[in-house]
């Protein structure tokens, strides 16, 4: 909905339908619990919060979850997306494996998933993925106090706003999931590659050596002392 330039509730394309929450309710919680009891796949829950935007999207696999598990990456794609068709023209936006944003070089939101099973074989009845992207610094944080940390409106985003950043997110989405449905992971891992900054670096998480890719799953591959390891996406699901 919007009344002048300003949108106050986002518009779903369709296939998608928008399920509002109450700012004090985490979208996220909400979405898996509304999963476990049936919900629609293709419904977002989004929390009606100005400061920062924290959504849930609601899917239903059609593959064994070692195979379905990487699309967070193609929603990591979409939010990308997102910002810079709407952000500033300078405004620079990388990935951290697992699923982390930097913007400007600063850590900036996240993504959190979790699926109905564990199990790499079996294929999930849901899948849920959750975006968090903070956009106004909290009052009792000091300006430049932690430059590791950033928020939307300090990197020249001010006039963007939370529903206008879900309604974007979404139509990307749609787009990135299609490709992902046709081709899996292939689709995605070399745009996905593109944006991770960190590839050919040495990291501390999910152990210390050097990040030299993912395999065909979204899964780390770390090299330390000429050895390679697999780090799995699936790992790093929300319990």
């Amino acid at each position: 909905m919007i009344y002048g330039d300003v949108i106050t509730d986002p518009t779903f394309p369709p296939l998608l339908t928008g399920e509002k929450v109450s700012k004090d309710v985490d979208p996220f919680i909400k979405a898996v619990s509304a999963s476990m009891m049936g919900c629609d796949p293709g419904t977002v829950f989004y929390a009606e919060d100005s400061d920062t935007l924290r959504a849930a999207f609601t899917l239903a696999p059609e593959l064994p979850l070692k195979d379905s598990i990487s699309v967070v990456h193609a929603l990591m794609l979409s939010l990308a997306d997102s910002l810079g068709a709407l952000g500033p023209p300078e405004l620079a936006v990388h990935f951290v494996w697992p699923c982390q944003f930097k913007v400007n070089a600063a850590r900036c939101g996240e993504l959190r998933f979790k699926a109905s099973t564990t199990e790499p074989d079996s294929v999930p009845d849901w899948l849920v993925v959750g975006l968090t992207i903070p956009f106004v610094r909290p009052e009792s944080i000091e300006p430049g106090s932690d430059p590791s940390q950033t928020w939307l409106h300090e990197e020249g985003c001010i006039e963007l706003t939370v529903p206008q950043v879900i309604e974007s997110w979404s139509r990307h989405s749609l787009v990135w999931l299609n490709s992902f449905e046709d081709k899996g992971y292939q689709a995605i891992q070399d745009h996905w590659r593109a944006k991770c900054d960190s590839i050919g670096s040495d990291v501390s998480y999910p152990s210390d050596g050097t990040f030299v890719g993912t395999d065909g799953h979204g899964s780390l591959l770390l090299k330390r002392e000429g050895m390679t390891s697999i780090h799995h996406l699936i790992d790093e699901m929300t319990p």
